[in-house]
């Protein structure tokens, strides 16, 4: 595979249908002019992350979705090459891999919340102002201090928490993403979803104050 048509007829292995992965295929797809009835000739076949390089190398489906270590893997052993990457696709964007606090618990215990998510806002920091070899030290560290028979092999291929924005601060438009490729595919209506009311950096601490709620 190495252009987008070349998809066409062809079955691409992922972890789920309906999320991420497809989302960035079907956005894929259409920044390089395949009509949406060439896009739905591309076969999408759900395939436990762990088995995809697997599944592939066995020539049980064409194109293989893998991501962070499964994928430094893959390619470090070699025979496979890399056809797009959600970088590629988008630049730098955190994939809406938010936490998530019910209003009651916020209301109840704000300061909580406040102490939680500065605390990760400051070490996602701090993982990028850190030079790599450091950060990847006291991660292994804090895994071997946790006794629990880890292996620490799978920290070699770190190469950051993949959240584009200091603080871990959410953007508006790293949902939308979302809600626009709902609307297009017809699982939801056009302005259905009000994004704003989605998130909050209401409790972000850490950096410069971020528009938002």
């Amino acid at each position: 595979m190495r252009s987008p048509r070349d998809l066409i007829g062809k079955k691409v292995g992922m972890n789920t249908l309906g999320a991420h992965h497809e989302a960035m295929l079907d956005i894929y797809l259409e920044k390089h002019g395949l009509s949406r009835a060439e896009a739905e000739r591309v076969e999408r076949i759900v395939v436990p992350p762990v088995n995809t390089e697997q599944t592939l190398r066995r020539g049980q489906i064409d194109v293989a979705v893998l991501g962070g270590i499964l994928r430094d893997k893959a390619l470090e052993t070699g025979g496979v090459r890399k056809l797009f990457s959600d970088f590629d696709l988008r630049g730098a964007f955190s994939a809406a891999g938010t936490y998530v606090f019910t209003q009651r618990f916020l209301e109840q215990n704000p300061r909580t919340a406040r102490t939680f998510v500065t605390g990760v806002g400051k070490a996602l920091d701090w993982s990028r102002t850190t030079p790599r070899d450091e950060v990847v030290a006291r991660m292994t560290e804090i895994v071997e201090r946790r006794g629990r028979n880890e292996s620490t092999d799978p920290l070699r291929y770190w190469q950051s928490f993949g959240v584009a924005a200091p603080g871990g601060r959410i953007a508006a438009d790293e949902l939308s993403v979302w809600s626009d490729w709902l609307a297009d595919r017809g699982d939801i209506k056009t302005r259905q979803v009000s994004v704003d009311e989605l998130y909050t950096n209401e409790f972000n601490g850490g950096g410069r104050a971020a528009k938002g709620r």
